[in-house]
């Protein structure tokens, strides 16, 4: 998915102001609050280049899991000794269960449909020990989506010039975003396109998904972004 992206990823979302370091306490804090299981495992599903999980680690024994192998590859070296996976958040196996299971940055998204939503919850929770949690940031709710929003993110370091611009369109449930990249660099300018396709899924398409899976969901409204922020809790047995 990110192709040819990968190696500006970081550099992008620390011009947009990212912090990783305040999102990461802020959902320790919220696993604290509502966990019920005694360990301190957890694994972060779509964990890009690892940024959450550098400072996750200093609380739990943490994993990552990614499709991308280019954002593993960078996670891996940020993170050394950490356990990383490469599988679909909608179908992996890790014959282990986590105290908690994240999934952040709106990566969601990338389950696309309904059906998929439902698979992925359903993993989620069967890799989910009883009394853990399983928190999830979504996407963009279909009411908020800004039809024609034009995004621009501008790296500016001494040597690495990043101009990035996108617009925004729906198809039915699913917002294709088209990404431009000028990319400039002692060793010249390119340009290069990325298409990332995500799911618009309503707020009773996320209670369902995590009720169909058995898990007890709340929402909190301003999540760690803006976004919101769904907590499921996984009943103890």
């Amino acid at each position: 998915m990110f192709t040819k992206s990968a190696a500006f990823y970081d550099a992008i979302y620390a011009a947009m102001g990212k912090d990783y370091v305040r999102e990461a306490q802020q959902v320790h804090a919220l696993i604290q609050e509502h966990t019920r299981a005694p360990g301190r495992t957890l694994l972060d599903v779509a964990c890009g280049t690892g940024n959450h999980l550098a400072v996750l680690r200093e609380w739990y024994e943490v994993a990552g899991l990614d499709l991308d192998t280019r954002m593993l590859a960078i996670a891996r070296r940020r993170c050394p000794g950490v356990r990383f996976y490469r599988s679909d958040m909608a179908a992996f196996h890790l014959d282990r269960r986590f105290d908690a299971v994240i999934c952040l940055f709106s990566s969601i998204g990338y389950a696309r449909t309904r059906a998929r939503l439902h698979r992925t919850l359903k993993t989620f929770a069967q890799h989910t020990a009883p009394g853990g949690v399983v928190l999830i940031e979504p996407w963009i709710f279909p009411e908020k989506f800004e039809e024609g929003h034009v995004g621009l993110v501008v790296v500016d370091q001494p040597a690495l010039k990043i101009a990035r611009m996108n617009g925004s369109e729906h198809r039915g449930r699913l917002s294709p975003l088209r990404f431009h990249y000028l990319v400039g660099t002692p060793d010249g300018v390119s340009h290069f396109t990325e298409e990332h396709t995500l799911g618009l899924f309503t707020h009773e398409n996320y209670l369902t998904a995590f009720r169909a899976a058995g898990l007890d969901v709340s929402f909190h409204s301003d999540g760690l972004t803006g976004r919101g922020l769904y907590i499921g809790r996984k009943p103890n047995v």
